[in-house]
Parts: C-alpha cells; sequence; structure tokens
C-alpha cells in the first residue's frame, strides 16, 4: 500500500526546530523530516523553513542555492514565499535572480499578484545591480497598478533613482511629496554619503525641513568618510538623541583615524548613557586597545562579552584573538581560537599572523594546514603571513612550495608583499639569480624597495655582477636615489677593488647625489638631541 503524503499541519515541535536552527545541515534534517511525512506541502510550513534558510548567513555559498531549491520544490508560492525569496536575492550578490524570479511570479499560473513588499524588494535589487532602465519598466508598473502613493515604495525609488547616479530625478521626486518624508530626503542623502560626493551631502542636509537620527548619522558618516574627525563629533555632540548606530560611527571614525584612546574614552561615554553596544563596537573598541597595546582594556571588553553572554564568532573573535596577540598573550589567543566555533578567514589569518609574528613558526604552519583541512580557502593574507613565516625560519623548500600553491592551487596573484617575502628567503640561502629571475617578472618602478633588497643580498654574497646589475637598473629608475649607489659602492670595497669604489663616488658627485647621513637620537631631561655622522650636536 503506498502512503500518499498530505498538506497536513505540522507539529509544533518541527516548527520549533526550525525557528533555533542554525545552520543548513539542520535545516537538512527538518526539510527531510517534512517531505517523509507530507508537511513540506503545506504552505505556512514551508514558508517557515525558506524564511530561515534566508535568514542565515549570505557568506555561506550554500546559503541562497539552498532557499531557493526550497522555493523551485514549493508547489503554488504564494506571496510571501516569492516575496522572501525575491528580497534574499534584492541584496545578495545576484540580485539579477530577484527579478527572474518576480518576472514567473507575474506569469505564475495560480495567478499571484506582487505587492507593495514584492516592489519594494524588486526595486532594491535595480537599485543594487545600478540599472536604471529595468528600474523605471518596474516604476512604470508600479504606477500601472496604482502603488506609487505607497510611501514606502516611493521612497524605495528615489533611493534606486540616487543609487543609479539620476540625482536630478531623485530630487525631483523628493520635491513632488505633498508632504515632507524625513525618510525620502535620507534615501537621497544616504546615497551622496555612500558615493564622497559630501558637499552635496551637507547642501542637502541644509535643505531638510525636518530632520531625525538617522539623517544626523548620515552626516557624522559622511564628515568620517572624508577625514574631518573633529567636525563629525561635533554633529555628535549636538545630537539630542543617539541610538547605537550614532555611537558605532564615531567610535569606527576614530579607529580609522588611529585615535585610539579616543575610542576607549568615548566607549566609556556610552555604556555610561546606558546605550548597549553591539559586536560592531566591540570589534572597533579591541582595533583600539590593540592599537595602543593595552591588554587590561582587552581584557576588560572581553570580560564584558563573557558577562553580557556575547556570542564570540567572525569579525568579533578575530578582533579579540588579534587584541591579545598584539599584546603578546598568545596563550589567550589560542584558547580564543580554539573556543570559536564560527571562524571566519581573517580569524584564521589574525591566529596564524600572531603565531609567525611571536616566533612559533611551527605552529603558524601547523594552523594553515588545520586550515586547509577544514576546507576554508585561504586569501592573499593568508598566505603573506605563511610566506614571511617560511621566510623567518628560513624553510626554503615550504616556502617555495606555499608560493606555489598560492598560484597554482588558489589562483591568487601574488602581490609585491608576496614577492619580497621569496626574495627575503632565496637571498638568505645566496640563491640569487632565482631572485633575480623572480623579480624579473616585474617592472622595476613597481618594486624599487625589492630590487634594493636583492641588492643588499647581493652585497651580502659578494656578487658583483648582479650587484652592477641591480644597480644599473636602479639608477635608470631614478639617477638621483643614494641607494644604488651606496650598495654598489659598498660591494666593491668588499672586494677590494678601490679604483671602482672612486669611480661610482665621482659618478655621484658629477650627479649631485648627495647619501643622507646617519642619526642617532637621545633625550636628556626632556631635550631630544640628534647626531649626524661626522658633525657636532643639534640641538
Amino acid at each position: 500500500m503506498s502512503m500518499v503524503a498530505t498538506a497536513t499541519s505540522p507539529p509544533p515541535s518541527i516548527l520549533s526546530f526550525i525557528e533555533i536552527a542554525n545552520s543548513i545541515s539542520q535545516l537538512h534534517q527538518a526539510h527531510a523530516f517534512m517531505l517523509k511525512t507530507g508537511h513540506f506541502r503545506n504552505p505556512f510550513a514551508s514558508s517557515r523553513l525558506l524564511t530561515k534558510a534566508t535568514s542565515l548567513p549570505i557568506s555561506s555559498p550554500d546559503t541562497l542555492s539552498y532557499a531557493l531549491s526550497i522555493f523551485t520544490h514549493t508547489e503554488e508560492p504564494n506571496s510571501y514565499i516569492y516575496n522572501t525569496i525575491i528580497r534574499a536575492y534584492s541584496t545578495s550578490p545576484f540580485p539579477q535572480l530577484a527579478l527572474i524570479i518576480f518576472l514567473k511570479l507575474l506569469n505564475s499560473v495560480n495567478k499571484v499578484f506582487p505587492d507593495k513588499y514584492t516592489f519594494t524588494f524588486i526595486v532594491k535589487a535595480c537599485a543594487t545591480m545600478g540599472n536604471v532602465k529595468q528600474g523605471e519598466q518596474v516604476h512604470g508598473l508600479v504606477t500601472k497598478i496604482g502603488l506609487d502613493e505607497d510611501i514606502y515604495v516611493y521612497n524605495t525609488l528615489i533611493h534606486m533613482y540616487a543609487k543609479c547616479g539620476c540625482f536630478d530625478v531623485s530630487r525631483g521626486m523628493i520635491d513632488g511629496l505633498v508632504e515632507d518624508d524625513v525618510i525620502a530626503w535620507n534615501a537621497l542623502l544616504s546615497v551622496y554619503v555612500e558615493r564622497g560626493l559630501f558637499e552635496f551631502a551637507r547642501e542637502l542636509f541644509d535643505e531638510m525641513p525636518v530632520r531625525n537620527v538617522e539623517s544626523l548619522n548620515f552626516m557624522v558618516s559622511g564628515y568620517v568618510n572624508v577625514g574631518l574627525v573633529d567636525e563629525a563629533r561635533k554633529v555628535f555632540d549636538e545630537m539630542l538623541v543617539k541610538d547605537v548606530v550614532s555611537w558605532n560611527v564615531m567610535i569606527t571614525g576614530y579607529t580609522k583615524a588611529d585615535k585610539f584612546d579616543e575610542v576607549l574614552g568615548l566607549f566609556e561615554d556610552m555604556l555610561r548613557a546606558k546605550v548597549k553596544p553591539d559586536n560592531c563596537t566591540l570589534v572597533n573598541v579591541l582595533s583600539a586597545c590593540a592599537g595602543v597595546g593595552s591588554l587590561s582594556q582587552g581584557k576588560w571588553v572581553h570580560a564584558f562579552i563573557e558577562r553580557n553572554g556575547i556570542e564570540v564568532h567572525d569579525f568579533l573573535a578575530t578582533a579579540l584573538v588579534d587584541v591579545y596577540c598584539k599584546c603578546g598573550c598568545i596563550e589567550k589567543a589560542l584558547e580564543v581560537f580554539n573556543g570559536t566555533l564560527r571562524k571566519d578567514i581573517s580569524t584564521w589569518n589574525a591566529m596564524i599572523a600572531g603565531l609567525s609574528n611571536h616566533g612559533y613558526l611551527d605552529d603558524a604552519l601547523n594552523t594553515f594546514n588545520e586550515l586547509i583541512a577544514d576546507g576554508i580557502k585561504p586569501n592573499e593574507v593568508t598566505f603573506v603571513s605563511v610566506l614571511s613565516t617560511c621566510s623567518q625560519g628560513g624553510l626554503l623548500s615550504e616556502g617555495r612550495r606555499m608560493f606555489d600553491l598560492m598560484i597554482n592551487e588558489y589562483r591568487i596573484q601574488p602581490t609585491l608583499v608576496h614577492y619580497g617575502c621569496m626574495v627575503d628567503l632565496l637571498g638568505r640561502f645566496g640563491l640569487l639569480e632565482e631572485a633575480e629571475e623572480l623579480l624579473s617578472k616585474l617592472p622595476v618602478k613597481e618594486a624599487p624597495a625589492l630590487w634594493e633588497s636583492l641588492l643588499s643580498a647581493s652585497r651580502s654574497h659578494n656578487d658583483v655582477k648582479l650587484a652592477e646589475r641591480i644597480a644599473s637598473k636602479l639608477l635608470e629608475l631614478d639617477p638621483h636615489d643614494s641607494a644604488g649607489y651606496v650598495q654598489l659602492s659598498n660591494v666593491l670595497a668588499s672586494m677590494g677593488r678601490w679604483g671602482d669604489v672612486r669611480e661610482v663616488r665621482r659618478k655621484m658627485r658629477s650627479e649631485g647625489v648627495t647619501k643622507e647621513p646617519g642619526c642617532s637620537m637621545i633625550e636628556v631631561d626632556g631635550v631630544v638631541h640628534e647626531f649626524l655622522a661626522g658633525e657636532g650636536i643639534i640641538l
């Protein structure tokens, strides 16, 4: 006897399980149960499954594809299910799929009609793509259906035109409003700030008939983005109402400006104001602790996180690992790292770099191997730490293997920093021709510092011919840079070729090249004294 699945109401237990699920694997379990029992055919149950799938972090590569699979296998999806999947794709890296699903809705057999939420999401998709032509078509449909008077849809259209660079259209729509709406003004103001058009933002802000805390947050952010942190603080201090975003914008501004003492002071003010910090706040405060090397402050923030039951993962985990590493507490950094269940690549990078910088070279490479074993893809920052580790430890074969792995396995284009690590490693072993061949892939003008490094290595290994070739390249690039002359002169002197040394120095004089004298400084009774080679004391 065959069992026919029916669209029965799901038991509360399965709905509760879906609600607390925090991974795709858990949703797969619920999904399998629903298919087996026929509950997947219940529109309410399938919509809850889809809603949860779209609420998982989009950073997971399988999240959206799984959500789309749920949608595709839903029989006769209703408007809520359509809106859920369209919303997910509208702000994802694949907004064009939101439009494809929207067209499917318009042509649906069961005559599902778009509502104001549908149009809000689809207009956002057009804004994400920067596709004003499709945005105009959607606008036409909005007008035809009669939703152009809905303030939420209207404001989303204002934002879409601004995102697509049609600022005159956006401003015209604002001026066409019967009643002033602060959200409409903010829609245009936010894009001006996002695009760095701060003069336009400030002009619009001055014209706004009404403002709210969001308007002021945009202005603080605008000042921060153009580096005017003090002006941002003036606006911030004048705000009568501040939300967590207000504090975060100002704290982030100080962090970017390396004003770490101000970050810590503002954080204390935030707590006194009874505003609850979020992960963004804590990440910036921990960065400030790392910047000033304040272990006690870092520990206090960590204790605050634990007291308030805040989950440590991703960026917050990275910030904690970073502050402990920079303050020399590798054991605490490892404790946080090993206790973090959800690590992103930045967390791994912080741990590998911390181990490497403190001389735990084997541990750094072992951590890298764990990363690979966990199926996480390393990025260019990862390989900077790994190659630096190999260079510090003189691990020639391992360094070569890692450089090859980066290029051929992970298709990462080496940067100057990667080349620098390899040149340093090869130079230590006297493999100067191999280092020169590696650098020959780069134009000299792009990497003069790396060629100078190789020139220094050639001096250490008394390779006069190579030194002459590199010096020639550097002098060709900048005839008035003393570095090439001095390095070549030192190599020749070490070989006892004093006639050639005199010739190099003669050429320097004829070209008008002078070497900056060496100097040292000492502080005595609050006064800094500088000593230049060959001269007396300069106060």
